[in-house]
């Protein structure tokens, strides 16, 4: 594991009983902002790596069509059908049928991804361009770069 629950959702600190965010509550208050100037169309969460038997079952409210993430101190963030949710794992093994049936499913055989991740940013970065989806925000240089 990479890093803990407490460190995914939040946790309480047992000696002052003070919440403090997680990885994932912390970008979900960040997008849920209504304050947010001006809001984006679509936001992805995206998360990669392999996926751990506990943490993966305290997401499916997030991944059902309620989309609620629900957190240790009570709290429910209610995330918006603008915001969507991506796994990049390797196997499913530990998740459970009920986990996997709120997902949809892409196999890419590794022979696509010789060149890692590169041709699939710069096709969708070519496209972005292309259409002018963004128009001068967009960098395409910087995405192609990172």
């Amino acid at each position: 594991k990479s890093i803990s629950m407490g460190e995914m959702y939040g946790d309480i600190n047992p000696a002052t009983r003070e919440w403090s965010d997680g990885v994932l509550s912390n970008i979900a208050r960040l997008l849920v902002d209504p304050t947010r100037s001006p809001p984006p169309d679509r936001n992805w969460i995206c998360f990669d790596g392999p996926v751990d038997a506990i943490w993966i079952e305290n997401m499916n409210t997030v991944l059902d069509d309620n989309k609620l993430l629900c957190l240790v101190n009570g709290e429910r963030i209610k995330i918006p059908d603008t915001i969507s949710i991506m796994f990049e794992v390797q196997d499913l093994r530990v998740a459970s049928p009920a986990t996997v049936s709120r997902c949809g499913m892409v196999y890419m055989e590794p022979f696509y991804l010789d060149g890692g991740w590169y041709p699939l940013a710069k096709s969708f970065s070519d496209n972005v361009v292309k259409q002018n989806q963004y128009g001068s925000k967009w960098c395409h240089e910087r995405l192609i770069e990172v």
